[in-house]
Formats: C-alpha cells, structure tokens, sequence
C-alpha cells in the first residue's frame, strides 16, 4: 500500500485533485485498479491534510459475470457506501445493435449513469481507476489509429455536469495494482467486460511490452514525453 499511496498522493498533488470539504465518487468496477483505488482512498482519508468523503458507485451492465455480492463485500470491508446502478449495456451494446467495436458506446452510457448518481449522491468530483498503462495505451490508440498526439488528462471538468473527473493512479503502473490484490489476497471479478483481453487496447499492451525487450526505457520515455509535450500533463 505504501507505494500505491505514494504514487497515488504525487498525482493528487501535483494537479490538485483534491480540495476541503470534497465528496468524491469512486468508480468500481470489480476489477483490480479501482478496488486498489478505493482501498487507497481510504488510507488516504486518515492522514491527508484536507477533509474529504467518499461513496462507491459501480454500474451492473447486465453482463453474467457482474458480481454485487463482491462489491458490496469490498465496500463493507473499507466502510465505504456502494451504489450500485443497472445499465442495458448488454442489452443494447451487444445484443441490439451487435457493435464490432463496442467499447465507445458503452463508455458513453457508464459515463451518464455515474455521472447522474453523482450528482444524486452530492459529489462533486469522480475517481476513475485508470492506472500509467492506460495513459501509454490511449497516447498510442490515438496516435496509430487517429493520428492525434494525446491521451486522457489527469483532471478534467465537465461544464453540463459540473463534475470534475480525477484519475488518481496516473503515476501507477498496472504491475503494482496486481502487485496489491495479489499480495492482501482480494478477490476481483474475472472480467469487467466482454472485450478484455481482445481489444485494440490489448494491441497497444502487447506493442509496449514488445518494444520493452529491446528498449527498456521505452515506458519512461513515452510517458516522459507525454507529460512535457501534452496540455494538462505539464
């Protein structure tokens, strides 16, 4: 924890993702990066300067695999409240509309449900789990298949909702939140999503790991770059 912590703290830090008097939204969804998070924001809550709340909110897409009793456990254990709310992501995602690359769509329909239970619940800000490997895969999703140069910010505000999104695990490389579950034996939800393991997201995965062989400070130097070059990193 103390080096998920430390990472986690350096990015709240350094873009000020947290304030007096939040209510911060965490998204779980059942799978290693947000129940690493929510167990980080907890610890964090007992020795950070400023005073903050935390409620969980997770979004049951109808997928077979999608555990409650898991996630309301976890909540449990870390005394934080858990919202869960149903979606029709299978339902229209996969079964209506049988979208090849479905992965935009169903985004788009997560992101409304929490972004409404939100603001329901008062938050003011949502926490997505998004960890250092999803910032170099999304630089390069857009680079080879967009050719834009860019990936998410660490803080964004939404303007219709007045929400800020934060990803505090920005500066956590995907091995330490394995690294977590697997050494306080917490159990995760085999999948999050029909795709994992067979998106283009995966490509992206598979091409940084390659070029790692024969360039070991490829990770470093990307995200290096990224964090001079691109606005909301610097």
């Amino acid at each position: 924890m103390q080096r998920i912590l430390s990472h986690m703290r350096k990015a709240i830090e350094k873009y000020n993702m947290i304030e007096e008097n939040d209510k911060i939204a965490i998204c779980l969804s059942g799978g290693k990066d947000s129940i690493t998070m929510l167990y980080a924001f907890k610890a964090l809550q007992r020795f950070y300067p400023k005073h903050f709340d935390i409620i969980a909110i997770s979004i049951n897409p109808g997928f077979e695999f999608f555990d409650c009793n898991l996630l309301q456990s976890i909540c449990d254990d870390v005394d934080v409240p858990l919202f869960i709310e149903n979606s029709h992501a299978q339902e229209i995602v996969f079964d209506i509309r049988k979208e090849k690359n479905p992965c935009s769509l169903c985004a788009n329909l997560r992101r409304g449900i929490i972004n409404s239970t939100a603001i329901r619940e008062g938050c003011n800000k949502i926490a997505l789990g998004h960890n250092q490997d999803d910032v170099l895969e999304t630089f390069l999703l857009n680079l080879l298949y967009a050719g834009n140069i860019g990936t998410f910010k660490p803080v964004s505000y939404m303007d219709r909702s007045k929400i800020t999104l934060i990803r505090p695990l920005v500066f956590t490389a995907e091995k330490d939140t394995k690294r977590f579950i697997k050494n306080n034996n917490l159990t995760v939800m085999p999948k999050t999503c029909p795709m994992d393991g067979i998106s283009k997201r995966e490509d992206m995965k598979q091409i940084i790991f390659n070029l790692s062989k024969s360039i070991p400070m490829v990770r470093a130097n990307l995200f290096g770059a990224i964090m001079r070059n691109i606005e909301g990193w610097k």
